[in-house]
């Protein structure tokens, strides 16, 4: 079966039950993670991710997480300035392949991949990265179940553990400090967190990730596949700030 961009949900988030939508992006040449099917979770409410942003309904796609800045309403002062949400530190430049993806979608430019063997073929010898943008536990575990089940591995990130029934076997548990990383280790989870600094992290138990540029740039995530939750004995990874 062709592996073509497609959209592989359209439902409620199972964070907020709001309606969002997953695409499938089957090529990629983003340097930091390599060639790997790309999947982005967006809000599927008219408004683009930008927008969505600015006025927090981002919380049915990403949660709790700390870098989507602080939501703004019309009759905020500073209403007009921004583009986005006011302080927004998530490294995702929702201008850039978010937005070109949403108004693809928005001009029906993609077809539906119904059913498992449809949604299977889409990732099937391939690395997926879980949530190129969103937070994978918005979806149905099904979803990403049947993308996985032919895949070469992936990669997965969730800000959500302490809310919803998220799968440390599967996701990355995203910490933002090092007590939130310390008290995921004690429950045998692996971590991802972002540090300001290299002396930050906690030796013996975190390295650096290998295709960032304080280390080197070793490896692509494609190669790397260290950020697959607990289902890999390794280390927890930690990124400087970018």
């Amino acid at each position: 079966m062709k592996q073509q961009n497609s959209i592989i949900y359209k439902g409620p988030s199972l964070i907020d039950g709001s309606p969002i939508v997953v695409i499938a992006i089957v090529k990629s040449s983003n340097r930091k993670t390599g060639d790997m099917v790309q999947t982005y979770i967006l809000c599927d409410n008219g408004l683009d991710p930008m927008e969505n942003s600015k006025l927090g309904n981002d919380f049915s796609i990403c949660g709790n997480c700390k870098h989507r800045g602080e939501a703004l309403t019309p009759a905020h002062p500073d209403f007009g300035r921004y583009k986005m949400a006011k302080g927004r530190t998530c490294y995702v430049a929702l201008f850039q392949g978010v937005l070109i993806t949403w108004k693809h979608y928005k001009k029906g430019g993609y077809p539906t991949a119904q059913g498992h063997k449809a949604i299977a073929a889409l990732g099937a010898g391939r690395m997926v990265r879980i949530g190129t943008y969103g937070d994978g536990a918005a979806v149905p575990n099904y979803i990403w179940d049947s993308l996985l089940s032919e895949a070469k591995g992936y990669t997965a990130y969730s800000h959500q553990s302490d809310t919803i029934d998220v799968d440390p076997m599967i996701y990355m548990i995203s910490a933002d400090d090092e007590t939130q990383a310390r008290q995921a280790w004690q429950r045998g989870n692996r971590t991802f967190r972002v540090i300001q600094k290299t002396d930050e992290l906690v030796k013996g138990s975190e390295i650096l990730c290998p295709a960032s540029k304080e280390a080197g740039r070793r490896a692509t995530c494609d190669t790397c596949k260290l950020c697959a939750g607990a289902s890999i004995k390794a280390k927890s990874i930690a990124i400087v700030q970018h």
